[in-house]
């Protein structure tokens, strides 16, 4: 209820935003437990999951299939991100995150290689290899970059934009 009435529709004397009214949170959540997010997730909303399926704290919530975007993050976890050594488990983890009932899927990166610890795609790999598996997805949204600092820095959504 504070997040309906302090940021949402509602009504609250001490909305942080004052009148400002935001459409829609998204869960980027990264510890904690997974108990209750599934009762929250009735409004509009996103979600930022690492790659490892089903997400530990928020899976149950993407289970819903009230999510209508969901920016799984590809980076940080070697496992489910995407490697030109080991292409399979990223084609994995990726089906995986296509089963869950959200409108759309994005494919979150790094938009430079210090912006994260690990799971950077060279934009031409990601035009020639990565993208040319992935878009043939119907929850196919796009691409999510961490962060807009680095972006800035390196360019990145310029040079991958008109193949997305």
């Amino acid at each position: 209820m504070y997040l309906w009435n302090n940021f949402l529709g509602g009504r609250s004397s001490s909305r942080p935003l004052g009148d400002a009214v935001l459409d829609g949170i998204d869960f980027d959540i990264e510890g904690g437990t997974g108990r209750h997010w599934d009762d929250l997730a009735r409004v509009y909303l996103t979600a930022a999951p690492q790659c490892p399926f089903p997400d530990a704290l928020v899976g149950r919530a993407l289970q819903t299939g009230l999510f209508d975007y969901v920016w799984v993050q590809f980076y940080n976890n070697p496992p489910c991100q995407y490697s030109s050594d080991n292409v399979s488990d990223f084609e994995e983890a990726w089906k995986q995150w296509n089963s869950i009932p959200a409108t759309k899927i994005f494919l979150g990166l790094p938009a430079a290689p210090d912006a994260t610890g690990s799971g950077y795609i060279p934009p031409g790999d990601l035009i020639s290899q990565v993208l040319p598996t992935i878009k043939g997805s119907s929850k196919y949204g796009g691409v999510m970059l961490w962060s807009k600092y680095y972006d800035d820095k390196t360019g990145y959504s310029s040079s991958i934009k008109k193949y997305v």
